[in-house]
């Protein structure tokens, strides 16, 4: 029999209905500034993609052509993850980082970012995020109702997490259960960390009995290829998390990568439970895929060292752009971002109305057509005139053949950028300009 009236809880609005947690949750800044400029660009006005963190490169085609073979591969797979993959993830991290893997002990996910929020829905603990961090940590923790400790990084500094500063905070009680995300190379700064510096923070994890969350998402575009995992050097307590989107190109395709310590079984164990009453298991065509790009070869080396060589002279010659024009900016050093803070400029903005990083992105938007989000995003205080570009904005596959074209591999000059990545050295170009104005 339906009920004569209404329930209360149908008929009361978004306030009674909606879960604390997630009241005043908006989407996600980064695919909520994509879709906008879409908008833009379909009413006909000229902008400058560099909100979006997604690879301008194509899917390797060794991989793709893997993709094509098993596009009928339809069965559910293990929630763990198909076992061809995991042996491959495993051996892939016994050869890139020197330490043994056992397959057991990874769980694949489609995305990182699904995994991260199983792990902080499992865990008990606060999660610890240094600032600026990519926007999607802190949100998640919010919907699930953790506890965020903020801790602060400076450009002093190299917008790294000072050991220090995470032993301070642990200080306060030693005891607390506690996640910690250290992103390297960092979205959004393009920031890393040298191995002395990875051992002095294993070392304030192991004292405080910390679980690291090691975002290495990005760990094979650091653009001299030296990339260094802390795994090995606290390896009791770190979760290792990777997968394809960065710097395989595929971000769409969803897959994501956990690797666990034995002695967080307990937790991967947990994390599972909830990923078979959830998302079930990965897209079979993707982890049969998948299984090609982790275990390399030649050929995906060669992409490789193109895509670092493209990104990191790119970011460089960005970088010397805005330094130039007075901006305070930290050479990147792996990824695709630049984070830089026009502080220097307050007083101009000023007289022009521009007092935070939101009204600084906007009037840049608006007047120059190149879209940026603002460090606010990031965990910075809205005051703070900083911004993140996202250098990605021009046909990476164009690029990626004329990197990769002849025996030996081409310089990536000027002359190169200027042929292709014209339109990105031009969006900074603008915001120079319009800073000059």
């Amino acid at each position: 029999m339906i009920p004569p009236t209404v329930p209360q809880a149908l008929n009361s609005g978004p306030d009674v209905q909606l879960n604390l947690n997630v009241r005043g949750l908006t989407p996600s800044a980064t695919v909520a500034i994509n879709e906008h400029c879409d908008r833009l660009l379909a009413e006909g006005k000229t902008v400058f993609k560099m909100g979006l963190g997604q690879s301008p490169f194509p899917v390797p085609e060794p991989v793709v052509e893997e993709l094509r073979k098993h596009a009928g591969e339809k069965q559910y797979l293990p929630v763990r993850g198909l076992p061809e993959l995991r042996r491959a993830v495993a051996e892939h991290h016994r050869g890139a980082f020197g330490f043994e893997v056992s397959e057991q002990n990874i769980l694949v996910g489609p995305g990182s970012k699904e995994l991260m929020f199983l792990l902080q829905l499992v865990y008990y603990g606060d999660i610890v995020i240094p600032t600026p961090s990519w926007v999607s940590y802190a949100p998640q923790a919010q919907i699930i109702g953790r506890h965020i400790g903020w801790i602060q990084t400076s450009r002093d500094d190299g917008w790294r997490l000072l050991p220090d500063r995470l032993d301070a905070l642990c200080r306060l009680d030693p005891g607390r259960p506690r996640i910690v995300v250290l992103n390297y190379p960092c979205n959004p700064t393009g920031a890393t960390y040298d191995q002395a510096e990875l051992e002095e923070l294993a070392a304030v994890a192991r004292q405080y009995r910390l679980i690291l969350l090691s975002d290495e998402i990005y760990g094979k575009l650091r653009h001299q290829g030296e990339h260094r995992s802390i795994v090995p050097l606290y390896p009791e307590g770190t979760i290792f998390s990777g997968g394809l989107s960065k710097w395989c190109g595929a971000g769409g395709w969803r897959l994501g990568v956990f690797v666990f310590p034995e002695n967080l079984r307990w937790l991967q164990d947990a994390m599972e439970a909830v990923a078979s009453e959830t998302f079930t298991s990965t897209s079979a065509p993707i982890q049969y895929a998948a299984v090609r790009a982790f275990q390399g070869g030649p050929e995906i080396e060669r992409y490789l060292d193109a895509s670092r060589r493209i990104l990191g002279a790119l970011g460089s010659r960005l970088a010397d752009k805005l330094a130039t024009a007075g901006a305070r900016i930290v050479q990147p050093k792996g990824a695709f971002y630049l984070f830089p803070d026009f502080g220097g400029f307050s007083e101009k903005l000023q007289s022009r109305g521009i007092t935070t990083s939101t009204q600084l992105t906007a009037k840049l938007l608006a007047d120059t057509g190149v879209a940026v989000l603002p460090g606010r995003v990031f965990g910075r205080h809205e005051t703070e005139l900083t911004v993140r570009i996202s250098y990605v904005n021009f046909d990476g596959r164009r690029a990626l053949e004329a990197a990769l074209d002849g025996p030996e591999a081409p310089p990536v000059d000027d002359d190169f950028l200027a042929e292709y990545c014209g339109e990105t050295l031009e969006a900074v170009d603008r915001i120079c300009n319009w800073l000059d104005t």
